[in-house]
Order: structure tokens, then C-alpha cells, then sequence
């Protein structure tokens, strides 16, 4: 991201002619100097995607008024779906967590050094196993456990503790447990997952020992938005890596593993700096 203060836009529309025209036109007019400018047509499905991101210095118009005035005189124009982000405004991001802890760790010790520009104020687990490592981070741990008699109460619960901390992100670092319809609702395209990518082909609790089995030579990890479809939201970030045939089912664990954090922590890296653009359950990534 910049260093200076800087506003983003991501927009989808229609394509049509002279959509680049009428947002670089708005910009300069009112003295935004661009620094950054993607497009991409999808010629299959005639739909036109941007990010672009401008100095706010100089910027003629308050920063309260640029989405009024973007709407009035480019977004109400295309017919243009669009959001306005600001790099001066640190988005506010809660994790969830069960018991494996390497995405856990992993994000902390990016969060902690500075990689991010995020606040985590909160870390939400149905176990107690990290919640020393909360709060030797100095982030809020909540302990709430969840079975089949009490996951309405608890998930409203957890609702409460992030509308209170004004978390506008979730990611869940490996959160063992499925999210209700109602719970998503609230943080559409807002809510990350990661999981290995053996599925549907290995179902069950030991995907590695089926995958092993089986003499797989790629295994993968795949990050994407929740739905209430399980795990077939649109996906922001993918990859594999090679297995050899004297990979153990504790080396594929250890790769798999490995493979997951890197997965997740470029999923949010991309979410945080608004680069994702869902549309029809796919991500347009800008990179």
C-alpha cells in the first residue's frame, strides 16, 4: 500500500465504452493524482472490473462527501457497482480458532511484526488450547464453547463481541465449526476461510491418511469467502504443493500445513488491501 493517504475503488459493471474515461475524468478534476490503476473485461460475460487507488492529497472534494459525489457523477452513471476504502482507516479483524494453531501462529507473528495494516482486537475460540498465546500477544481471548444445544446462543454471543469491537473482517484460522446462514448474513464477502483442497475427493476426519493412500502427488490448500454453501464460496486464493512417494503421512500433514498458511495469510493480505472483487461467486483478484 501507499505511504501516503490514499483511497481505493473497486468497481464492476457493465462494459461499455469510456468507463476508464469518466473515472480518471472525476479524479483529475477534482486533483487526484493516481497511483495505481487495474482493469480487466470479461469478454465471455461482457462485465468490466477496476481497482484504482489515488492520493488524497490535494483531493478537492472532503473525504466525507467522495462516495456521495462518486455515485452522483460516475457510479449512478454505468450502472456500476463500486466501494471506496480509505488506507488511513485500519480495517478491524476477529479470528476464530479450534485446535490447530499453525495458521493461528502464523498470522500473529505477521500481525505482531507489522506486515499488516490491520487491528485484531479480539480472538474467539470453542477451546481454551491458545488462549495463552492471546494473551501474550495482548489480544482479548473468549472461550465459547459450542454444541448442537447451544450454537444459536453462542454464535449470537459472538456477534455481540464483534459489533462491539467493530470487527468489519473474520477470518477463521481453521475454526472447526460450521457457520449458520443467519451468522453470515452479517459479513457478506467479509468472512475468510482456509481448508486443504482434497475435498470432495477425501472426505472425513483423516483426509491425509485417504490422500495417502490413495499416492496423491499434489496437495493443495484453498482460501475463499464464506457462503452458506460449505466450502464453495468464492475463492480468493489458491495452491499446491509436490508430494514424493516416500512423503510419510506426517510429512503430507507437515506440507499441508505449511501450504495453508501461506494460502491464508495471502487471502487476507489481498482482503486487506482491498485487491478482491466478488462477482458471481468468483473473485477477480487485483495483484
Amino acid at each position: 500500500m501507499n505511504n501516503q493517504a490514499t483511497a481505493i475503488l473497486l468497481a464492476e459493471c457493465p462494459d461499455q465504452p469510456g468507463i476508464i474515461a469518466k473515472v480518471t475524468a472525476f479524479l483529475s478534476k477534482n486533483n487526484g493524482n493516481i497511483v495505481d490503476l487495474e482493469q480487466h473485461v470479461d469478454s465471455a460475460d461482457k462485465h468490466f472490473f477496476m481497482r484504482v487507488e489515488w492520493q488524497l492529497e490535494n483531493f478537492s472534494i472532503q473525504l466525507d462527501a467522495i462516495k456521495d459525489a462518486f455515485q452522483e457523477q460516475v457510479g449512478s452513471v454505468l450502472d456500476m457497482n463500486w466501494r471506496i476504502a480509505f488506507s488511513g482507516i485500519k480495517p478491524r479483524m476477529a479470528v476464530f480458532v479450534s485446535q490447530h494453531g499453525h495458521c493461528l501462529f502464523d498470522l500473529l507473528s505477521r500481525y505482531q511484526s507489522g506486515e499488516w495494516h490491520v487491528e485484531i482486537p479480539l480472538i474467539i475460540s470453542n477451546h481454551t488450547t491458545y488462549k495463552t498465546l492471546a494473551e501474550n500477544t495482548g489480544i482479548p481471548f473468549y472461550h465459547l464453547p459450542i454444541n448442537a444445544e447451544n450454537k444459536q446462543q453462542q454464535e449470537a454471543s459472538q456477534l455481540e463481541l464483534l459489533k462491539k469491537h467493530h470487527v468489519d473482517t473474520v477470518v477463521l484460522a481453521r475454526y472447526m465449526q460450521i457457520l449458520s446462514a443467519d451468522f453470515i448474513e452479517h459479513f457478506p464477502n467479509k468472512i475468510i476461510n482456509i481448508h486443504h483442497s482434497f475435498l470432495p475427493a477425501f472426505p472425513g476426519a483423516k483426509p491425509y491418511h485417504s490422500a495417502h493412500e490413495r499416492g496423491v502427488k499434489i496437495i493443495g490448500a484453498t482460501s475463499h469467502y464464506v457462503t452458506s454453501d460449505l466450502d464453495a464460496g468464492p475463492i480468493i486464493e489458491q495452491d499446491i504443493v509436490h508430494i514424493r512417494h516416500n512423503d510419510s503421512v506426517e510429512d503430507l500433514k507437515r506440507k499441508g500445513q505449511d501450504n495453508e498458511k501461506i494460502v491464508l495469510s495471502r487471502a487476507i493480505r489481498h482482503h486487506l488491501q482491498y485487491e478482491v472483487l466478488v462477482y458471481k461467486n468468483r473473485c477477480i483478484v487485483f495483484d
